[in-house]
């Protein structure tokens, strides 16, 4: 379900009350966790968080890097983590960690999916976010990208 909203409030406005709050908590715990550099802004139709162009314009499709997204679709809601899937050896550790939480893992190559926010561990969710500068993240992305 891609939204057309231009504006990360309108977007996050435009969804059912029950997915608006869990949606906002999330929102609240990356922005909370974000390293500096980053920008949150609306872009394929979900609430990104990426490398603006004037810090890293070298990318492979001239749009921003994508380090994480949240999203409300159809069925659930998804976190992506972009850091997790770029990174060698981010995703095995990522997943031994959310498995440890007692929690079921819904989760494609950077997707986490989660139907409500008991889901979802926001404090694993939070360290992620926090795991890599703009700086680390361009370098592994320019280091997957040479292979």
């Amino acid at each position: 379900m891609r939204s057309g909203a231009e504006t990360v409030e309108e977007y996050v406005e435009s969804l059912p009350e029950d997915r608006e709050q869990q949606i906002a908590q999330v929102r609240d715990v990356i922005l909370a966790n974000l390293p500096d550099g980053y920008v949150e802004t609306m872009n394929w139709g979900m609430i990104s968080y990426e490398i603006p162009l004037e810090t890293h314009p070298n990318t492979y499709n001239g749009k921003p890097l994508l380090y994480a997204a949240l999203a409300s679709q159809k069925n659930h809601m998804a976190v992506y983590l972009s850091g997790v899937y770029g990174v060698d050896g981010a995703e095995p550790a990522f997943r031994a960690r959310y498995l440890a939480t007692g929690k079921k893992l819904d989760m494609g190559k950077s997707c986490v999916r989660f139907k409500t926010i008991e889901d979802l561990p926001l404090e694993l969710i939070g360290e992620t976010i926090a795991s890599l500068s703009p700086e680390e993240f361009i370098t592994g992305f320019e280091k997957a990208r040479a292979r």
